[in-house]
């Protein structure tokens, strides 16, 4: 079926969705917009997302659980600047944010930093149904968050008791299965809450999933993805008086899994079982005394131990069949923050400021001792910041309301490699200045300039042993690539500009409906990105293989002179009665502008559409997603380039309000409805098929 065609069809099931809300009762008052969430993210305080000089989404647990997500994909996929790259195993899904991914996105998972990273093995460590919202900071934000909050910011919150009760409620239970056909996934999950005192609240759940071989859009099958997972979450939250409260959390993530040591390509050779093992422990004390504008006092203290143990299943890759490799990572970290709030120069002010340090421990092994790329090393990180939020009404004499929000960060850091005598170390200083201007309650322009900085990983300063091989056989031998260390390297930096704008208001088309829509264009400019250099003569042609040695190349990480990266963001909510509507939009380029070769994680421009329409007299809600990408030929090589391609997904919940049936839910959707052949940039699989899925759920609370 054609692109166009596809369009269409999911164009039109939009259009008959506001149709249908149009002829509805305009006496229906349209809930809150998404640009009316709150954002706690981006600046550690409460904002609301239109009011932010930038770009922030806040996805809520309604969505969540409307999308039946299996992998954090399903729920951020289609946000504006937000790309998933590695293909559809669960294991080798990376994010990235505005052209940038790995390191330079940062992951919190409620509030603790998730530093582990692996192309190979994951990004994230939880289930999304243990999630209650996700938010999306796009854009830097080193001036809170440090090193890597380059691209952004991606902040999981996971559930409390008291998003499952009610006020009059003490105690539930919530029992969850499904299953979805494009990989065979069957999961069940149970869910167990309690207030058994106003000041007290406690949670446990644990979630199974099982999946298989993924069946792709283009008819072929991806085999040796095998996923057997066991997630749990236990939470406890006291409140010692009306103005404190202390939060001790466990979570815990199990995965074996049986795939490629490389998940992220098409093949199955080079076959591993997978022991993916991720633990977070959480302790959080937080207080705020209404009546003292000095005091909103927040401290986290947080352990992360990442553990991956793999055992090779054949003699495909640089390891014999049985050769055990492991990858663990720990991760210790300490938060303070507090916001006074004040009046300086006629201005509402708030001032947040705080003390940060973590470090991480990396522990990697193989058959020969240290496993090839993944140094025994550790890393510091301690850092300062301060922020201030300035309210002034009618400033001047101008109309409405300006809001001026400076910040600056210092970090000091140092790394250190057990077989490596020379440490890495240095600081960096990350300012932001934002300001937004509000003429009316419903207008809104606002311009950003900040700098971020990206810390060389552990990976990319200590690495060492063999990168790849290339038998040449007899009389030749092998040539051998080698990892080469490069504690020299300067931390990534960037400034970026970013200026747009915002509407929203009420009564556009019918009394009662709400409209919102925030643009923003966005430049970036990177000194020392840090990438991966390979020399490798060519046998016969720069050496002579006979030669041992003669040919073997290197691998180091090196920093880029100067790097560019660019693009718009459109994100706009329409909401009428029963019907919910979204729509967003975004184009990114990026280059070297020494070679002008392409640099980032580029993506074709993408236009991303949804509805969502109740049915009150069924119990049930109805909804669309369709996702269009342009073609993309913004690549160095030809092999990247990208057809268009265009994806719809349909879904339905089934919630009945009979007395006898109350507390169940039933969901049906179906995802890739056209079946559609795709891939996406940078990824060597095609994405999945058409997908059928189904979740019951059973809540009872009392």
């Amino acid at each position: 079926m054609h692109g166009w065609t596809k369009t269409g069809t999911g164009a039109a099931v939009m259009l008959a969705l506001t149709a249908a809300a149009a002829a509805a009762d305009s006496d229906d008052v349209a809930p809150p917009l998404e640009l009316d969430y709150i954002s706690v993210t981006a600046m550690r305080t409460p904002i609301e997302a239109f009011d932010y000089p930038g770009m922030v989404s806040v996805v809520d647990s309604g969505t969540i659980r409307e999308r039946q997500p299996s992998t954090p994909d399903d729920i951020l996929g289609d946000l504006p600047g937000v790309e998933f790259t590695g293909g559809p195993r669960r294991t080798g899904e990376v994010p990235s944010i505005r052209g940038l991914a790995g390191a330079d996105v940062v992951v919190t998972l409620d509030g603790a930093r998730q530093n582990f990273l692996s192309g190979h093995d994951g990004r994230f460590f939880v289930d999304p149904s243990l999630l209650r919202e996700v938010e999306v900071v796009r854009g830097p934000a080193s001036s809170l968050y440090g090193s890597g909050a380059t691209g952004g910011v991606i902040a999981l919150r996971t559930l409390r008791a008291e998003d499952l009760l009610a006020p009059d409620e003490h105690a539930g239970i919530w029992l969850r299965g499904g299953y979805q056909g494009v990989n065979h996934e069957r999961h069940a999950g149970v869910t167990a809450y309690g207030r058994p005192r106003d000041d007290l609240g406690v949670l446990a759940s644990i979630t199974r999933r099982d999946s298989g071989t993924i069946e792709l859009g283009d008819g072929n099958e991806l085999t040796n993805s095998d996923d057997d997972i066991v997630s749990g979450l236990a939470k406890g939250r006291w409140q010692p008086d009306e103005d404190s409260e202390v939060e001790l959390s466990f979570q815990r993530f199990d995965n074996d899994a049986r795939e490629p040591n490389n998940g992220q390509g098409a093949g199955d050779e080079n076959s591993v079982a997978k022991d993916i093992r991720a633990d977070t422990a959480r302790l959080r004390y937080a207080h705020d005394d209404p009546s003292d504008p000095w005091v909103d006092l927040a401290v986290s203290l947080y352990r992360n131990d990442t553990r991956v143990d793999e055992r090779r299943l054949d003699d495909d890759g640089l390891g014999p069949e049985g050769e055990r490799l492991r990858r663990h990572l720990d991760t210790t970290g300490l938060r303070l923050d507090n916001s006074s709030q004040t009046a300086f120069a006629g201005a509402e002010t708030t001032v947040t400021y705080g003390v940060e340090g973590y470090r991480d421990v990396q522990d990697g092994g193989d058959a020969s001792g240290e496993r090839a790329g993944v140094p025994d090393a550790e890393y510091d990180f301690a850092a300062v910041f301060a922020q201030a939020e300035l309210r002034w009404s009618a400033p001047g004499g101008m109309p409405g309301e300006l809001l001026l929000i400076p910040g600056v960060r210092y970090d000091r850091f140092k790394a250190s490699a057990d077989d490596v005598d020379e440490d890495l170390s240095d600081d960096a200083v990350s300012p932001r200045l934002g300001l937004t201007w509000k003429p009316t309650r419903g207008t809104m322009l606002f311009v950003n300039r900040a700098e971020a900085f990206r810390a060389p990983t552990l990976g990319e300063a200590y690495p060492s042993g063999t990168h790849f091989q290339i038998p040449l056989g007899a009389p030749f031998g092998t040539i051998t690539n080698r990892f080469e260390s490069n504690p020299d390297l300067e931390p990534q930096r960037t400034q970026t500009w970013e200026f747009g704008g915002g509407l929203r208001f009420p009564d556009v088309l019918v009394d009662g409906d709400r409209f919102g829509i925030k643009l923003s264009h966005y430049e970036i400019h990177g000194d020392d990105f840090i990438d991966t250099q390979v020399r490798q003569p060519s046998p016969f042609a720069d050496c002579n293989p006979a030669v041992p040695g003669a040919c073997d190349g290197t691998t180091r990480s090196v920093n880029v002179a100067e790097a560019r990266l660019w693009g718009d963001e459109i994100e706009a909510h329409y909401r009428v009665g029963r019907l919910r509507t979204s729509l967003g939009f975004s184009r990114i380029d990026g280059e070297d502008e020494r070679t002008g070769e392409k640099l980032g994680v580029l993506t074709p421009p993408q236009v991303s559409l949804s509805a969502r329409y109740e049915l009150p007299a069924t119990d049930t809600t109805v909804g669309a997603r369709l996702l269009h990408a342009a073609e993309f030929d913004e690549v160095d090589d030809p092999s990247e380039e990208r057809a268009s391609y265009t994806v719809v997904d349909l879904s339905a919940t089934w919630r009945p309000r009979r007395p006898a049936l109350r507390g169940l839910t039933v969901r049906l959707g179906v995802d890739n409805a056209f079946d559609e052949a795709y891939s996406r940039t940078y990824t060597g699989a095609a994405e999945p098929g058409r997908n059928v899925r189904i979740a019951l759920g059973y809540r009872l609370s009392w």
